[in-house]
């Protein structure tokens, strides 16, 4: 009898206390339960407005240093193309153009991402990623590769991305929304320049132009930039022995 009582006291606890749902725990933050009020249903209508479904169920970012810019893309399945939802401004920059490859270099990694992290007290609020990357354990110093990057609000950087704390309201918001829908896996790809704009490619040239390595690692970002401009879907990217991005 005690047993059976036991076995039932179970279920009943655990239909009771089931656990909330990732965007239920993130409302209990302060600046993301305020980004709710301010942001929910403005982002709803231009969902709507853009012929989106909302909430997101997969998002895609990609932020483009010289430029200063960062898209949004968005789809509502895998058998969908990505749709470009918005493009924010990155309101201040650190370092120059090309990877990351120590800690305190204040360079803005470069490569292909993906958060790791919500952050909700940080800067505002903050998304991680996954610096370093496998690539970057390989090309980076082996001792002090760096860390901690984020894309994150309150528009200061030492090496992150950062956006004014509206636009990052949303982008925080959309991502935990994405990620609420199951989508464990947010990229983030940075690229030096946007490689369909001529000033950026000439700036870009000229950044690399005593620079081998560095102009090698922007032939294999652009790979990906070209693929993704032509198809709207995401490639599959694998990483050599040497840390060399590869297409597949």
């Amino acid at each position: 009898m005690k047993k059976w009582f036991f076995i039932i006291s179970l279920f009943v606890c655990g239909y009771a206390f089931s656990q909330p749902s990732f965007l239920d725990a993130q409302k209990n933050f302060p600046n993301v339960a305020q980004a709710l009020k301010l942001k929910q249903d403005t982002l709803q209508k231009q969902f709507t407005a853009a012929g989106l479904q909302w909430p997101p169920k997969q998002i895609y970012i990609r932020s483009f240093k010289y430029d200063s810019q960062m898209e949004v893309w968005v789809r509502n399945s895998t058998s969908e193309e990505f749709k470009l939802f918005k493009t924010y401004r990155v309101c201040a920059l650190a370092g120059a153009l090309g990877p990351k490859r120590m800690a305190g270099d204040y360079q803005v990694p470069e490569g292909f991402y993906y958060i790791t992290e919500f952050n909700p007290r940080m800067y505002h609020l903050a998304l991680k990623l996954n610096y370093p990357n496998p690539s970057d354990k390989i090309l980076s110093d082996s001792l002090h590769p760096g860390g901690g990057i984020y894309i994150h609000g309150s528009c200061i950087t030492v090496g992150c991305i950062p956006i004014n704390d509206s636009q990052i309201e949303e982008l925080y918001l959309l991502a935990a929304s994405a990620k609420n829908n199951g989508q464990d896996f947010i990229p983030v790809h940075i690229f030096p320049v946007r490689y369909n704009n001529p000033q950026s490619m000439e700036y870009l040239k000229r950044a690399a132009k005593d620079n081998i390595p560095m102009q090698k690692f922007a032939v294999k970002l652009k790979e990906v930039y070209d693929y993704f401009d032509k198809e709207k879907q995401l490639p599959i990217i694998a990483i050599n022995k040497k840390g060399d991005y590869l297409l597949m």
